[in-house]
């Protein structure tokens, strides 16, 4: 069988381990590295499809498994063709895994941290969010829980910050929604850490994700047709201690 998603080394650093290449999909080629834009709901904020090919130049476009799953549906965007077809996007694309959600809508949860660094806006863990709108099923949650997702071994459990539904993922419900989408390159469900995690956590994470990676693999594995079109990428986990992240790699 031949494989959907294949990565070509065409240059290679002779100082350092700098590298690039091109990763060939079934919808095209992307010469890495590459910048890949963000179009979290199918749509890239103040351009029109067209716009990214001929304007941007973008390779790549990249789109989000948790919010598609709350809004249209991944069952909608498979009716009408996969990604592709429904965002007009003619070109490569990704969906993550809901991961970044288990840290946004957790460790982060109104805490002003990004996936960088933290920022020091001096609100409490329950008032920004609400300020952005939480219906109030998803505020009467974070201010039991401190957050809107709670994570165990198997997976995550999420409310919906727009109806305060539940909503659990698994690795093997990821790849399930993720195969429905239809992306060129699938991401492997991950514990998205805060960077200022510590070592024990990071490591408690980083072992967990690996799990899920493994369980994300047989997953898309079952699904012959998925597999014939569809690449899966894993996730690096350690945080910022550089032994954890050599061992997730390798």
């Amino acid at each position: 069988m031949i494989k959907p998603v294949t990565f070509e080394i065409k240059m290679k650093g002779k100082a350092n381990l700098a590298r690039a290449g091109v990763i060939h999909t079934l919808h095209g080629d992307i010469e890495t590295p590459a910048f890949v834009v963000v179009g979290t709901k199918a749509s890239v904020k103040s351009l029109m499809p067209e716009d990214l090919m001929n304007y941007v130049g973008n390779q790549v476009t990249l789109a989000n498994t948790y919010h598609l799953f709350l809004q249209p549906g991944h069952e909608i965007i498979q009716k009408a063709g996969g990604l592709q077809q429904f965002a007009n996007w003619q070109m490569p694309t990704m969906t993550d895994s809901g991961g970044f959600q288990v840290f946004s809508l957790g460790a982060a949860f109104g805490k002003g941290v990004t996936k960088f660094a933290k920022n020091d806006v001096g609100e409490s863990d329950i008032e920004m969010p609400v300020r952005k709108g939480l219906n109030v099923y998803s505020q009467k949650f974070a201010k039991d829980h401190g957050k809107l997702c709670l994570i165990d071994e198997d997976g995550v459990t999420f409310t919906s910050h727009l109806d305060g539904s539940m909503h659990r993922f698994t690795a093997e419900r990821s790849i399930e929604i993720q195969h429905a989408l239809g992306a060129d390159i699938m991401i492997a469900f991950d514990e998205c850490t805060s960077p200022t995690g510590d070592r024990d956590y990071q490591k408690e994470a980083m072992d967990r994700t690996h799990r899920w990676a493994k369980r994300s693999i047989m997953a898309h594995k079952q699904n012959y047709d998925a597999l014939k079109q569809q690449g899966l990428y894993g996730v690096i986990q350690g945080g910022q201690f550089l032994d954890l992240r050599s061992e997730s790699a390798h």
